[in-house]
């Protein structure tokens, strides 16, 4: 089996394995040649509180141009955080441009979670996130997420089966070919929520929460679905193995001292 080249566009934690230093090593460990473009440079997690954060957008306005010169080209995007309207113009292009020689652009809209946004997160990410979802042939919010894309409201109680589809619908009128949203609870059970458009097909695959909370799981959730999918299995199956790996990343470290870093993934790559 070829592996893919992928390249992942998302900011940079100096302190903290989320983002890119989640996501870089897993791809990698599943053997696709894996390169980075830092949307913005973090000094660490957001838990913690404080934090001071660079973007990038002028210095990525810069490689691009030097990268189509050079000849690089990729057959898979996965973007994540975005950290301006004019960042995600800049970035959505360029995607447009891959994607028209064949690369897959995988898009995780990160903008918050339990129905608020993140620390540092302003609505004009909004905007730009919506920007990516046209672009996309893989979304995946959570739910929040997905609440603030399609401007609906949250609800802490989750939404019905049908309220589901209508939710991955909606990603997919913005732009998206196929579409998850996760962390929903849907008739009372946490699950994710799926559509896949080459089958034009929903599906709904149920978990137990460990209630502990520990930031990147987002983002190993991404690596190990985006890395299934590009060994060429499908959509499906994909996201039940990435639930079931970060269910068990979570179960080992539930009992860790400092959270806030994220979880030492480096030592549990075998069970990805």
């Amino acid at each position: 089996m070829s592996k893919k080249q992928i390249l992942l566009i998302n900011d940079m934690a100096g302190y903290g394995k989320v983002a890119t230093a989640a996501m870089l090593p897993i791809l990698s460990y599943f053997g696709h040649p894996t390169y980075n473009l830092p949307t913005a440079l973090v000094s660490n997690t957001l838990d913690y509180g404080k934090f001071n954060i660079l973007e990038t957008t002028d210095y990525i306005k810069g490689v691009f141009p030097v990268w189509k010169q050079l000849g690089f080209s990729f057959d898979a995007i996965a973007t994540g955080f975005i950290a301006s309207e004019r960042q995600a113009a800049i970035i959505s292009r360029y995607c447009r441009e891959q994607a028209a020689k064949g690369a897959t652009i995988f898009v995780d809209p990160i903008m918050g979670d339990e129905g608020k946004l993140y620390n540092g997160v302003t609505p004009a990410t909004i905007n730009s996130m919506r920007e990516m979802l046209g672009v996309a042939h893989l979304c995946y919010p959570n739910y929040t997420e997905a609440c603030y894309l399609t401007g609906r409201s949250y609800s802490p109680d989750g939404v019905s089966r049908a309220e589901a589809e209508s939710l991955l619908n909606h990603l997919c009128k913005i732009g998206s070919r196929s579409a998850l949203v996760t962390s929903i609870p849907v008739d009372g059970q946490p699950s994710v929520a799926g559509y896949n458009h080459e089958s034009d097909t929903y599906f709904l695959l149920p978990y137990d929460e460990i209630p502990v909370h520990f930031p990147g799981t987002g983002d190993i959730f991404s690596a190990v679905l985006v890395g299934h999918l590009l060994d060429d299995e499908p959509l499906m199956e994909s996201t039940r193995k990435a639930m079931d790996a970060v269910y068990r990343l979570i179960d080992l470290n539930k009992d860790n001292e400092d959270k806030n870093v994220g979880i030492p993934l480096e030592r549990y790559l075998n069970i990805i």
